[in-house]
C-alpha cells in the first residue's frame, strides 16, 4: 500500500520527497487514567506512580476526536526476594485495567479488558533500593503496550 510520500517520491523523481514531510496519520485523541479503584485498595502514593507512567506510556495512543480512557482496576504484587518461581512460590506480577474509547459525544466506541503480567525481577536487583517502584513501573508498562496494541497502535 502506497502513502503520500511514497507517491510523492515517484513522481518527484526521489530526490526531492526527501525535503518534503507530508503527516500521513491525524492527530490522536487524549488519554485519561483512573487509578481511584487503586486508591481504595491502599496503594497510596504508587497510585500517582502507576498513572503518571501508564500517562506517559500512552501519550499519543487513540484515535483522533476521541478520549482514552483506563481505569486501573487491580495490582497483584507478590513479595520477591530473587530466585526463580519454584523457590518464591510465584514471581510473576499482574495487572488488570480496563481501556476504553470515548467519542467526542460520549459514546462508547470500544472497550477492552487488559490481563497482563510481567516476571517480578522486571525490576532489575532486588536489593538495590527501587526495586518495588522499577517493578511497579514494568508491569504497568507491560498493561500499556498491550491497550496500545489492542487499540490499533
Amino acid at each position: 500500500m502506497l502513502n503520500r510520500r511514497a507517491v510523492l517520491a515517484a513522481a518527484l523523481g526521489g530526490t526531492a520527497a526527501i525535503l518534503i514531510d507530508v503527516p500521513t496519520q491525524a492527530a490522536t485523541g487524549s488519554v485519561r487514567v483512573d487509578v481511584s479503584r487503586l486508591v481504595q485498595q491502599g496503594w497510596g502514593p504508587n497510585a500517582t506512580l502507576v498513572k503518571t507512567e501508564l500517562e506517559r506510556a500512552l501519550a499519543g495512543s487513540g484515535r483522533a476526536g476521541s478520549t482514552l480512557v483506563v481505569s486501573v482496576l487491580r495490582i497483584n504484587m507478590p513479595s520477591y526476594s530473587g530466585g526463580d518461581a519454584e523457590e518464591t512460590g510465584g514471581t510473576t506480577d499482574g495487572m488488570e485495567s480496563e481501556a476504553r474509547l470515548i467519542a467526542a459525544d460520549g459514546r462508547v466506541l470500544a472497550s477492552y479488558p487488559i490481563v497482563s503480567s510481567s516476571p517480578a525481577s522486571s525490576g532489575g536487583a532486588w536489593f538495590a533500593p527501587g526495586f518495588d517502584a522499577r517493578r511497579l513501573a514494568a508491569v504497568v508498562r507491560t498493561n500499556a503496550a498491550w491497550i496500545r496494541r489492542y487499540v490499533g497502535e
